[in-house]
């Protein structure tokens, strides 16, 4: 009977753990307990509903902090699976279970090799920290970003973060996320006049209204990118009017949208050309923004080195640096000044029915975390 690896047997230790968002359901209390065996000093920090935890080992020096989340996102229909979603299932090379990917084995992962490193280094130099969430995959309001104002209230900045989202996108290794793209996001409403639409004349209609605003936001080009970002995108996700009757003009039409931004606009910059567009077209209409992140890039240097060296070490494989994709955590640690990367087993299936990983990419990660951990503390 072949012995599960240390990774593997904690990241099924992890499935098993029905950590639906915002739930850690034990997962945390599975790590702190090994890390405390390590020589960690823990700080469990629960804001309200959810749990998270700070943990660090040394004294001084730099710190190259390990951030991710026990969280997951719900299984969908259980019987659509080809087994249990928290019932961690090996066949044929690939576990399956929810988290498997979205990040349970990267948090096992990043356990085992650091057990390795400081068994290897007990004296290591700089210093080793967690900054694990329960609240990422949900609203992310009692997550990171209160951990995060905790840390700056100790005055205690990692200088260094890797984020164990599956950053990978064919072989494990082969993409390392050093930044993403903003996101901001629209709740607008058009506001007209709901009337029968034999009589338009006696109603005025919102969809009508904004149509050519909508025609207009849609067209604009809002930069062009650069050499780190694509381009920013505006994308309209939801528009819902009207009674559901066929002869009635709406009063009202919500419409959400979303903006995709690189370095190159602002937040600001956005809001107030969108505005402009609306303004343009005398809509009578009510508005309100929300800010999921800013963009950020770690451009080349200590950290995107580490991690390219480490992932060539391993797979021997040279890595894309990317910032494509949707926000992560790394959005609230970045404005701290700490150089962040994302790197992570394949992407291929997360959030999907069958959600898995190859059962050797967890032992190729476990190796690139340590031999990342070596890179940088050298």
């Amino acid at each position: 009977m072949q012995i599960d690896s240390p990774t593997l047997e904690l990241t099924k230790q992890l499935i098993s753990r029905q950590s639906v968002t915002p739930k850690d359901d034990g997962c945390q209390q599975l790590m702190t307990d090994r890390l405390v065996k390590a020589g960690f000093n823990i700080q469990p920090l629960p804001f309200e509903d959810v749990d998270n935890f700070w943990a660090i080992r040394g004294e001084s020096g730099p710190i190259l902090c390990f951030a991710g989340h026990t969280d997951v996102v719900p299984s969908g229909p259980e019987s659509s699976w080809q087994s249990p979603p928290f019932e961690p299932t090996v066949k044929d090379g690939v576990l399956t279970g929810r988290g498997a990917a979205d990040m349970k084995g990267s948090l096992a992962a990043m356990v085992v090799a650091v057990e390795n490193y400081v068994a290897s280094n007990p004296n290591h130099p700089g210093r080793i920290a967690f900054l694990i969430t329960s609240d990422e995959e949900g609203i992310a309001a009692n997550g990171t970003v209160k951990v995060v104002e905790w840390l700056k209230q100790q005055n205690t900045i990692p200088e260094y973060c890797l984020v164990g989202e599956p950053s990978s996108s064919e072989k494990c290794g082969d993409t390392i996320k050093n930044g993403r793209r903003g996101s901001l996001g629209c709740k607008l409403r058009v506001i007209g006049k709901q009337g029968h639409v034999a009589y338009p004349h006696l109603a005025d209609n919102p969809i009508h209204n904004v149509a050519p605003a909508l025609a207009e936001l849609a067209s604009t080009e809002w930069d062009r990118g650069n050499d780190f970002f694509p381009a920013t995108s505006f994308q309209i996700s939801n528009i819902n009017g009207g009674t559901g009757a066929t002869n009635v003009i709406p009063g009202e039409l919500d419409i959400v949208f979303n903006f995709r931004f690189s370095t190159e606009v602002t937040e600001q910059q956005l809001r107030e050309t969108t505005e402009a567009i609306l303004n343009k077209y005398q809509l009578n209409y009510e508005i309100d923004w929300h800010l999921s992140g800013q963009p950020f890039l770690t451009a080349e240097g200590e950290l995107v080195d580490a991690a390219v060296s480490a992932v060539k070490q391993v797979t021997g494989l040279d890595t894309l640096l990317s910032t494509a994709g949707g926000t992560s955590d790394g959005r609230f640690i970045a404005p701290m000044g700490t150089q962040v990367v994302e790197l992570g087993p394949v992407n291929a299936t997360i959030h999907q029915i069958n959600e898995c990983v190859a059962v050797a990419d967890l032992d190729r990660l476990t190796a690139i975390y340590e031999s990342l951990l070596e890179n940088l503390f050298k």
